[in-house]
């Protein structure tokens, strides 16, 4: 995958492979087994969750994080306004969903992740990428950026589709529908402006 950090591909993939293991066994021994849930619904009417809720959860919240940094890159710095206005739409439409996914992780008891917020460039991308990114100007940049965006939504979708078979809760699993609705629509989108830039 192209613009991402290999930290965040590994990341990515064992949680994706995770939900594909070929024995019973290797299901049952992981953390996206579809054992028996984390916790229940209780006299406190607290939701049902399990490991894999938490999992996408964290990893949603890190990867929704980047998404919004690269796009921060690319209101500034892009040609095209139909790249501006998709980066717009994509702070926009993800920073709600940061706040919603840390209100779950903080009701089930769970960690969240650390933002590291403050530094200079989106903190989950590759070095190399940022700096070729960087870098680019006029068209070159909004084509480096699409493409790395493209590979980024990727990952979440394929997130969001481990979550819908392998999660618990339902308003999570609800918002992994709409990650996949969203992402691959703006996918479309960004490869059909990318085939336009000379």
């Amino acid at each position: 995958m192209h613009g991402v950090s290999l930290a965040t591909s590994l990341a990515v993939g064992a949680f994706v492979l995770a939900a594909c293991g070929s024995s019973p066994a290797r299901r049952d021994t992981t953390m996206m087994s579809g054992a028996a849930p984390v916790a229940t619904a209780s006299a406190q009417s607290k939701p049902a969750f399990d490991e894999a809720d938490v999992m996408f959860a964290q990893m949603m919240i890190a990867h929704h994080q980047e998404a919004i940094e690269m796009a921060e890159l690319a209101t500034g710095r892009a040609t095209y306004e139909e790249t501006k206005e998709l980066a717009e739409k994509i702070k926009s439409g993800e920073q709600p969903q940061i706040e919603t996914l840390q209100g779950w992780l903080k009701e089930w008891g769970r960690t969240t992740p650390i933002s590291e917020a403050g530094n200079d460039r989106p903190t989950g991308i590759a070095d190399a990428n940022v700096k070729t990114l960087l870098d680019s100007r006029g068209p070159a940049f909004d084509k480096g950026f699409l493409t790395m965006m493209i590979d980024h939504h990727e990952e979440a979708i394929a997130m969001a589709r481990v979550e819908r078979k392998q999660g618990q809760n339902s308003k999570a699993k609800k918002l992994a529908d709409r990650i996949m609705k969203e992402q691959q629509a703006q996918v479309a989108q960004m490869k059909k402006l990318l085939a336009r830039i000379p």
